[in-house]
């Protein structure tokens, strides 16, 4: 009996990973960002370390309400697309049989296969074939508030954590370079992982994520030295 093949799919992670991911970035760029920021202006070791904890904390809750907020706006609607095709189904499934006929036809099966197709499928869950097929929400990719929500704070408070250590065990007069390089190890870390388990280029997303990370540094650097140096 041949061995039965199964095939690797990646596309359930799409919610958690995205979430993990932004949270994390954004976690490991805005505190280093601040901290190299608060380094070029010569403030003291104290006022780098409050300043980034500060940071912590108001980045994982601004992160958290921020995903809260625009996921749950994703699943109002979703709901709202769904209540409406619940009712359709009520008052007219066999428009509703034909209208997903037409959209298997669309995507290349003949007219009498698209009609078997679709009277099959509506038998066996009319809502779940047309929330698919018609409407594109389906298990993998429906919204999840409350996971997306405490997925972005946790990891923008590990991502936070990283360059927070490196304050911890590292000389003012050292800060600037030691924050930056470390950082961008974290990110390309990052990046590596997140392709990884996305199923994608490691080089490309590592570099991706170190980029734009070093860019943000950057500005925030030169932003810190000119306030540093007026005020």
């Amino acid at each position: 009996m041949p061995s039965q093949h199964h095939e690797i799919h990646r596309s359930h992670r799409i919610g958690w990973l995205r979430a993990a991911v932004l949270g994390a970035n954004d976690g490991i760029v805005s505190t280093a960002s601040l901290i190299v920021g608060f380094a070029a202006a010569q403030a003291t070791h104290h006022d780098i370390l409050l300043a980034g904890s500060a940071g912590l904390v108001a980045g994982a809750m601004s992160m958290a309400a921020g995903e809260y907020v625009s996921v749950s706006s994703q699943a109002d609607t979703e709901q709202a697309d769904l209540s409406r095709e619940r009712r359709e189904l009520a008052e007219n499934i066999h428009h509703e049989k034909k209208e997903l006929a037409n959209i298997y036809v669309l995507r290349g099966l003949d007219a009498s296969l698209a009609e078997q197709v679709a009277e099959q499928l509506m038998d066996h869950d009319a809502l779940g074939a047309h929330a698919r097929d018609e409407l594109g929400i389906s298990e993998t990719v429906t919204a999840r508030p409350i996971q997306a929500a405490l997925t972005s704070a946790a990891t923008f408070a590990v991502g936070a954590i990283l360059p927070l250590l490196v304050v911890l065990f590292v000389p003012v007069s050292e800060l600037m370079l030691s924050v930056t390089l470390a950082s961008l190890l974290f990110l390309a870390f990052l990046g590596i992982v997140a392709a990884y388990a996305g199923g994608s280029g490691l080089f490309k997303s590592a570099f991706r994520v170190t980029f734009w990370g070093a860019l943000a540094m950057g500005l925030t650097a030169a932003v810190g030295s000119v306030f540093g140096t007026i005020v």
